[in-house]
């Protein structure tokens, strides 16, 4: 399996927009892989790709994406979902409409039910945008997936996580856990096990934030964010042999290579930047 980070992002673009603090005004310059794209994954063997931020279209071109084929959704929150114009521009054709054709290929996406029922309600006052691009323009075919779908030869298992989903990948005995945001508490599952790389999102990363910021231990970020101890914890447990933090925050006031640094602390832990390719 052959996957791509097309964003490492957290909710706020880095650099931020206005922000004059020291890391983005490194990422202005510098561009990648100082900068970041919000948090989405393109595996290459199915042509798919995990979550539309609103950058989507640019993380796409970044990475050099020849086809898309198929769309997961992890979960409602708007830095993963709308930039779901993207199935505009990958699929709609208005030289072809106008000539009475449509596209004949549309975009599979694929959610567990309580996250399509979620999506399904971004509209406008036309309707749901997902109706409007399915039923109007024929551009994508909505599908809910109650635990997993087989793509190819690649299981695809959908985990409830609160509001949101893990993805499980397997293929020949090899496993890729994807849990790019709101998954703490993180679930009970066997499936879990022995993965050879869990891409995980959402932890406070370092003890010393933006600005100096400093989070208390009755900090509210605690309870809806992973520390790297439990991170570590998380690893150990299910005998995971790799980690790589994703849906890093612009928040933690860190460069690229503050990053790189903070890797030597951990054993086969490792910070994700748009581009980052992992070959399973």
């Amino acid at each position: 399996m052959k996957f791509t980070i097309l964003g490492s992002g957290g909710c706020v673009a880095l650099p931020k927009p206005l922000c004059q603090c020291d890391i983005c005004k490194e990422a202005r310059e510098k561009g990648k892989p100082y900068s970041r794209f919000g948090c989405s994954l393109y595996l290459e063997d199915l042509n798919l790709v995990v979550d539309t931020p609103e950058d989507i279209v640019h993380a796409i071109n970044y990475s050099n994406v020849k086809q898309i084929d198929t769309v997961l959704f992890s979960h409602i929150d708007p830095d993963h979902t709308l930039g779901m114009r993207v199935f505009e521009h990958l699929r709609l054709d208005w030289l072809e409409i106008s000539e009475g054709r449509e596209c004949t290929k549309p975009i599979k996406v694929l959610a567990m039910e309580h996250v399509m029922e979620d999506i399904n309600t971004i509209g406008f006052k036309y309707g749901s945008f997902l109706d409007y691009y399915e039923k109007n323009r024929n551009l994508i075919k909505r599908q809910v997936v109650e635990e997993s779908i087989t793509l190819k030869d690649i299981k695809i298992t959908f985990i409830k996580a609160t509001s949101a989903t893990v993805f499980v990948f397997e293929q020949n005995g090899n496993k890729v856990i994807y849990a790019p945001c709101d998954v703490k508490p993180f679930p009970e599952h066997k499936i879990f096990e022995n993965a050879d790389v869990m891409i995980i999102g959402n932890t406070v990363i370092g003890e010393e934030l933006k600005g100096g910021f400093l989070l208390k231990k009755d900090n509210l970020l605690r309870e809806e964010l992973f520390t790297m101890e439990e991170i570590e914890e998380l690893k150990h447990k299910y005998s995971i042999k790799k980690v790589i933090m994703t849906h890093i925050e612009e928040d933690w006031g860190k460069s690229y290579e503050d990053y790189l640094k903070l890797e030597k602390l951990y054993e086969n832990i490792k910070f994700a930047y748009d581009g980052m390719k992992i070959e399973i």
